[in-house]
């Protein structure tokens, strides 16, 4: 059973990682897909390959969802090829990790940046042709650290709770019209991001967790997946989180 099935899907940062995973389950359950990247220009091209043989239309574009009015040429574009935009997914972020005391000015800039105001950007793009067929998902992309914090993450950690804000109170406007807003916040999840630690700190990481286990990507695209169909029609303005149990 495809969930899916013709539905018109944007992901912000889909050439890797969560959000390519997110493209690939969305495009194997009938979606169409047309997903940002900002520079894995490589990954990008082998994905877009990948989801056309999938036999939907897809479309990758190098652009910043940071800015705002590349954001609005992007969505022109979507509309054009898909004529409409079903599902919004705000997965683009960074990381620029660091104790507050030795952070600068810039990597709290450009971390809420690229975090938070890339959430503005795209909703506030799509929100004319969702309201004018009174329908739509948007979902965003949490942590579990918007939740409780992080030590050496404040710019991160700021950025994420803003998002959590920003969900509840979108969600609250756009109810009426049908639109539907929601957040997910992962909590430890394997990804080529997590390569690079130590196996000792891997394992301090899973020992934290009830579960006893890393979360995988499709941990979180099996969510989104569930957000973005109609089995979640009655479901609004949460923040979903998929942290085996970490914040419990």
């Amino acid at each position: 059973m495809k969930l899916l099935k013709n539905k018109n899907v944007i992901i912000t940062g889909a050439s890797r990682g969560i959000g390519k995973g997110i493209a690939e389950l969305l495009s194997s359950h009938g979606a169409n897909i047309a997903f940002t990247y900002r520079s894995s220009d490589d990954q990008a091209k082998i994905l877009e390959r990948k989801l056309l043989e999938g036999g939907n239309r897809v479309i990758g574009f190098k652009t910043d969802a940071s800015d705002f009015d590349s954001t609005n040429l992007f969505v022109d574009e979507v509309l054009k090829e898909f004529n409409s935009i079903d599902v919004l997914i705000n997965n683009a972020g960074i990381t620029k990790d660091g104790l507050l005391m030795r952070m600068s000015e810039q990597d709290f800039d450009d971390v809420m940046k690229v975090n938070m105001k890339s959430v503005f950007n795209m909703t506030k793009s799509v929100l004319k042709p969702m309201l004018k067929q009174r329908s739509g998902s948007i979902i965003n992309m949490s942590s579990v650290v918007g939740v409780k914090g992080n030590a050496g993450q404040a710019n991160y950690s700021a950025s994420k709770a803003a998002i959590n804000g920003f969900t509840k109170s979108t969600a609250l406007e756009l109810g009426s019209r049908n639109i539907r807003c929601n957040a997910i916040a992962p909590g430890f999840i394997e990804t080529e991001m997590t390569e690079s630690l130590a196996e000792d700190q891997i394992k301090e990481w899973r020992n934290l967790i009830p579960l006893k286990r890393g979360g995988t990507v499709n941990d979180v695209a099996n969510v989104t997946l569930f957000l973005a169909s109609d089995m979640s029609s009655y479901v609004t303005g949460q923040v979903i989180h998929v942290c085996g149990g970490m914040l419990t």
